[in-house]
């Protein structure tokens, strides 16, 4: 959590939209909630909420130590535009 928010936030809360946020997502269709079942998931505080499936794909995350590396240690171009590759799924 963004620690500007950190202060100003109810912790239950977040992790409740982050729950239903993944919910959301899920790779099969049939697994997401409807529209008004999100309403009532974000209304109610007494619901339980299903535990969702492992997402179908991460974009990764960068670690303290990605971010200490130097720009020579990383791959990229002679004009520092990193180069990338992009396949289909």
């Amino acid at each position: 959590m963004d620690p500007v928010l950190e202060e100003s936030c109810v912790e239950s809360e977040v992790v409740k939209c982050m729950h239903i946020g993944l919910l959301c997502v899920q790779e099969d269709a049939a697994d997401r909630p409807t529209m008004s079942t999100v309403v009532v998931m974000l209304a109610s505080d007494m619901m339980s909420l299903p535990k969702p499936n492992q997402p179908a794909f991460s974009v990764g995350r960068m670690t303290l130590d990605d971010t200490s590396t130097s720009k020579s240690s990383k791959n990229l171009s002679i004009n520092d535009v990193t180069v990338s590759n992009i396949f289909p799924r």
